[in-house]
């Protein structure tokens, strides 16, 4: 699998936040995704850029374009040095929270990827990442 190109951003206040929707908007754009793809996309990256923010205490998201010679994609990364996730799979249920949330977060960026992979554990932080195939 080709990396055609790659950017990596931080993500520290809400601003950022809605400065990686629009980059992932973009990307997804340039990648030919279809609107709908595009709105999958660009709310998982909502979703996990805000968690950077909110639990993680700031972060980074890596974008990177894709090509495997069938088909193209955008691989997002989103990695924080926060406290880490004690329970992964708990994190995974629609209404589990440690916030103010609903609790779809975590869970829902997974349903609106083709792949998602998830590492975190108390004391280390989290990585997410996820790709979304056109």
């Amino acid at each position: 699998m080709a990396v055609l190109r790659h950017e990596t951003r931080d993500i520290r206040t809400g601003d950022d936040v809605v400065g990686v929707r629009q980059a992932v908007r973009d990307w997804a754009i340039s990648v030919g995704f279809s609107l709908v793809d595009q709105t999958k996309i660009v709310t998982a990256a909502s979703e996990l850029a805000r968690n950077v923010v909110v639990y993680g205490g700031g972060g980074s998201v890596r974008l990177e374009a894709l090509n495997d010679d069938r088909r193209r994609g955008l691989r997002l990364t989103f990695e924080d040095g926060g406290p880490g996730i004690a329970d992964v799979s708990l994190a995974l249920k629609d209404g589990y929270t440690t916030g103010n949330g609903l609790g779809l977060g975590l869970g829902g960026a997974k349903r609106l990827s083709d792949e998602f992979t998830i590492d975190s554990a108390p004391g280390r932080g989290t990585r997410v990442e996820i790709t979304r195939w056109k």
